[in-house]
């Protein structure tokens, strides 16, 4: 759901401190807030598949953290709880501020499509242009009723569609040396 009554007026990160603690999550993306509820059990799965494959390869090669669901606080009208992101070693320690959250973006940002157009439309839409933007070097889409993972690599300063890898497909990445990881894995 997005909620912006008047175009004047932009939400903030200062105005999330009066928000309740029901559990929804809450993104502003410029000015514009975004509201959303818990996602299906398989969103949740394919998510902890990939986390646990990153972080095993992260734990190996000692080159950054992998996360979900962080805080990025990219100004007071840009900020986003992406599902997952990896962030290097360089970056993480420049890059949080003292409620520990980002301040930057990550190289890498990870969104599991939901059931809802509206969602849908904002992870490939909204957030792709926003993370584009503000210089994130990967974005991928997995979307686990397709069982496909869209990669977006940044390319002449904006980021820009390379693949559609299906469950057959191996994923790779040039900000992981030696990662594969077979598409299937992720929904499995």
């Amino acid at each position: 759901m997005v909620a912006n009554a008047d175009p004047k007026n932009r939400w903030t990160t200062a105005d999330l401190e009066f928000f309740p603690n029901t559990g929804d999550r809450y993104e502003i993306i410029d000015g514009d807030l975004y509201v959303t509820r818990a996602p299906h059990w398989r969103h949740q799965d394919a998510l902890g598949n990939l986390h646990t494959f990153l972080t095993l390869w992260a734990r190996q090669h000692k080159q950054g953290k992998v996360l979900q669901s962080p805080g990025v606080i990219l100004t007071g009208e840009e900020n986003v709880i992406p599902d997952l992101v990896w962030v290097s070693n360089e970056k993480l320690a420049t890059c949080v501020d003292e409620s520990g959250h980002f301040t930057a973006a990550p190289e890498l940002v990870v969104e599991v499509i939901s059931q809802s157009s509206q969602d849908i439309a904002r992870d490939r839409q909204v957030k792709l242009k926003l993370y584009s933007r503000v210089g994130v070097r990967e974005y991928w889409i997995v979307d686990w009723q397709q069982q496909t993972v869209e990669i977006y690599r940044r390319s002449q300063a904006r980021l820009e569609l390379v693949y559609t890898l299906f469950a057959e497909d191996e994923l790779t990445s040039p900000l992981f040396a030696n990662f594969t990881l077979k598409v299937a894995e992720i929904f499995t």
